[in-house]
């Protein structure tokens, strides 16, 4: 009863709590306070019986975000997209201006249908660029007075973050994303209705391209912040390459529309100069260049009067107005053609004009031709030649390591020529580089993981050889822990066809585990002659077992163990190999295995245990063959002695005056022969002894918890 009395109460701090108090209703009464001015807990907070205990945190949309975190670098490449498709969306409302009726009787005209659909766009885009503004006002900075050690402090105050945003880059974002393509098409050309609406394209250009230019500008920083957070805009070379190729695409899809625009403009600018000038036999008005006209009466008479339209056409001789670099555009018709069709060839001409830097142009003496075509070859050099710098240097990322090897392989057989070495080596150093590059591809992993923190390092380890050394027999009886400290100081070990990898009374430097192939690993006991041993080690064995025993010792020498042993591939090797000093490190390690069953396993996996174990039953097995041979001769003489005996006993029944003598004459001719039995059996002993060596014991392991003294 007494636990369901108690108050479970959460804390926090005494600012937010009384903000908290006071963004309830209700007011800071004297009553609520302690004598320190502090929150006390009241029983106010209690509804039916049931208590309510404010939690400390805020609302989603008062979250202050760290310009680091991964909802803010994932809203950057989301709206990194999204300022691309704008971009590519915005100079569609060049396309609305077209040329309509039929040929002889051209008029102005706007695409309603792709008026509505490039509007719904354009508005999805402007959406994103409102988020982004709202982002931007909850976004911390880091206090430029605090970068003088690491990343720097946030400044989490939204007063400053809104202060400092308004004074850099608030009023290119309000720009970019004020609607005002939709509301001059939508609400002021239809308002401004006259005969030369359809006409004058010029407000509409002049609108999209000031607010086209902060919207490219925005796409700079917001790449600088993603290359900031993660080093690169795109994660793979391949896509580094597309998004390059994107944005030259998207400069030839602007370039073309501009061309559209100013060519529906230029046939335009003919007509009415004609138009003006002609007066016979129906006077001309510019209304009547507008496609809503159509229906006029005194418009169809005109039509069938008018020369205005043979006076423009390009494909006359005669003709007086000079179209230049847009005379394409009125003799294939792509003013008068479908969105599909003109908007392709537009693409093309982008395209073409500017990977050429517009040496194709063919200009009149125009002076907003030779303008727009002076700015084709100015922007046409520039991006062209940032195009294939960046796109060298992401294809060329992809080949790198491929270089960098052939490079070395080069060196490698100029210095082997240089040097003169045997045909034979050369073959071993060319199959070492060539395994060495299939098995790691030109990575230097123990660089790689050096750079990255203890922990994470160790984590990797874990990961790639955990699996692997857990093969090995000797290390299945060891805890995790020790597990750890020896997949934290492997090093992969690759060994081609006829590599020694260590010779029998050569120091041994490391202890291998091997992982793949197969070694052969045999000794001759220091060169004595009749003794020859050669055993096959497979994956999971290993080799280099005395560096153990070594680094066991309570004080170790400075000289490294020589080995008993000379070991060779037969195969192409993969192993891990523990080296001295990290072995002496995991041999301390080691000390705290108090049980003899890691001594037993050592014993039991170790080839030089096994091998000097069966020289031991050999010799153990041959000393009892000896032995039970001469207790078999022995009990066959004694045998053949009592057999002498009863028959001289039988014979001294039979009084004989030489009895004596004859007695004496068997028993010194036994005696003979059992001595000189005895002295063939020793000296076969020694000839045996001399024929078959004794293999030395190997050196105890000490397993023990603290070193002796």
């Amino acid at each position: 009863m007494e636990a369901k009395n108690e108050k479970l109460v959460r804390f926090c701090s005494d600012e937010k709590q009384q903000n908290r108090f006071m963004s309830w209703g209700g007011k800071a009464d004297s009553s609520q306070l302690n004598s320190d001015g502090k929150w006390k807990i009241t029983d106010s907070l209690n509804f039916g019986g049931s208590k309510v205990f404010p939690e400390c945190q805020e609302p989603w949309h008062k979250h202050i975000l760290d310009p680091g975190s991964e909802i803010v670098l994932n809203w950057n490449r989301i709206f990194i997209v999204s300022c691309l498709l704008a971009l590519f969306v915005d100079p569609l409302y060049f396309y609305l201006p077209s040329i309509g009726g039929i040929k002889g009787s051209w008029c102005a005209k706007t695409d309603y249908k792709l008026r509505i659909v490039v509007t719904f766009f354009r508005t999805i885009a402007d959406i994103f660029y409102l988020l982004h503004v709202a982002i931007k006002f909850r976004t911390a900075y880091v206090a430029p007075s605090s970068r003088v050690f690491g990343r720097g402090e946030l400044v989490m105050d939204p007063k400053k973050i809104a202060r400092r945003y308004i004074r850099s880059d608030f009023f290119i974002d309000v720009v970019a994303t004020l609607p005002l393509p939709q509301i001059v098409i939508w609400f002021i050309i239809p308002a401004a209705r006259t005969h030369r609406t359809n006409q004058n394209n010029n407000a509409l250009a002049l609108i999209v391209l000031f607010q086209y230019i902060p919207r490219l500008y925005l796409i700079f920083p917001l790449s600088s912040q993603i290359i900031k957070a993660t080093g690169v805009v795109t994660k793979t070379a391949w896509a580094g390459a597309a998004y390059n190729l994107l944005l030259y695409m998207l400069a030839s899809h602007v370039l073309g529309a501009a061309w559209y625009v100013l060519s529906v403009d230029r046939y335009l600018s003919c007509l009415k100069s004609i138009c003006k000038r002609e007066e016979s036999p129906t006077k001309c008005l510019l209304e009547y260049l507008n496609c809503d006209a159509s229906d006029n009466i005194q418009h169809t008479v005109w039509i069938k009067n008018t020369t205005v339209f043979q006076s423009c056409d390009p494909n006359e001789e005669d003709i007086t107005f000079k179209f230049g670099i847009f005379e394409n555009a009125v003799t294939k018709q792509v003013v008068s053609s479908s969105f599909m069709r003109k908007y392709l060839y537009c693409l093309w001409w982008g395209l073409q004009n500017l990977s050429s830097y517009g040496q194709n142009l063919s200009t009149s003496t125009f002076i907003g031709e030779t303008t727009f075509s002076i700015t084709i070859a100015i922007v046409g050099l520039v991006l062209f030649a940032h195009l294939i710098g960046n796109m060298q240097t992401y294809l060329q990322s992809l080949t790198l390591r491929l270089e960098e090897w052939r490079l070395k392989r080069r060196d490698t057989e100029e210095w082997m020529r240089h040097r003169q070495l045997p045909e034979d080596l050369r073959k071993r150093a060319r199959r070492y580089v060539q395994y060495k590059w299939l098995a790691t591809r030109g990575v230097d992993e123990e660089s790689i993981l050096r750079g990255l923190p203890a922990d994470l390092s160790r984590d990797i380890q874990r990961h790639l050889c955990l699996d692997l050394v857990r093969r090995v027999p000797f290390f299945s009886q060891m805890d995790d822990q020790l597990l750890d400290a020896i997949c934290e100081r492997l090093v992969s070990s690759l060994s081609t066809e006829g590599t020694y990898i260590v010779r029998e009374g050569d120091p041994v430097t490391e202890m291998l585990f091997i992982i793949r192939g197969r070694l052969e690993s045999c000794t001759t006991n220091g060169g004595r002659t009749g003794f020859f041993n050669s055993i096959t080690l497979r994956p999971g064995d290993f080799c280099g077992e005395e560096l153990l025993a070594w680094a066991l010792l309570p004080k170790s020498a400075l000289n490294l163990p020589s080995s008993t042993r000379t070991v060779k591939a037969l195969i192409e090797v993969e192993a891990f190999a523990l080296r001295a000093e990290d072995l002496k490190f995991v041999a301390n390690q080691f000390r705290r295995l108090h049980s003899k069953k890691l001594q037993h396993t050592f014993r039991f996996y170790s080839h030089h245990w096994r091998t000097w174990a069966a020289c031991f039953i050999q010799a153990a097995w041959r000393r009892y063959k000896r032995r039970k041979m001469a207790m078999d001769l022995a009990r066959m003489e004694s045998f053949a002695l009592m057999d002498e005996m009863v028959r001289v006993d039988a014979e001294d029944e039979e009084p004989d005056p030489l009895a004596p003598i004859k007695s004496n004459l068997g028993v010194t001719i036994l005696a003979s022969r059992f001595a000189a039995n005895t002295r063939r059996r020793r000296g076969a002993q020694k000839i045996k002894d001399v024929d078959l060596p004794k293999l030395p014991k190997p050196e105890e392991p000490n397993f023990s918890d603290e070193p002796d003294d």
